[in-house]
């Protein structure tokens, strides 16, 4: 089921994520360059992350899920799946450190 919705869902999120992304750092960048505590830079830093990140680490996975002659049933796939699954998750604890920084930075300056 879930290898049969992963290519259209990825299309829509990887447009979404990699303009969020560029935006948080060039805001997060922005604020940092006008005043805000250096902490924001580590932020900066970690939000930044998940670009490389993807197009490094996650892509090569991402290519091998959309390969139409994948067999979508196979144990391949599963695995796949399963590794994608795990490298999302440190793209997603980036993004959340990098949102707790900057939000423990504006309530506790």
């Amino acid at each position: 089921m879930a290898t049969t919705v992963f290519g259209a869902s990825h299309r829509r999120a990887a447009v979404m994520q990699i303009i969020l992304a560029s935006a948080a750092t060039i805001a997060g960048f922005g604020a940092w360059l006008m005043g805000a505590p250096r902490l924001w830079f580590v932020g900066v830093v970690l939000i930044f992350a998940v670009i490389p990140f993807t197009f490094i680490v996650i892509l090569p996975t991402n290519k091998k899920l959309l390969d139409p002659a994948l067999d979508r049933s196979s144990n391949v796939t599963h695995q796949l799946l399963q590794d994608w699954g795990k490298l999302h998750s440190v793209r997603s604890i980036l993004a959340l450190v990098a949102s707790v920084i900057f939000l423990s930075s504006i309530i506790w300056p």
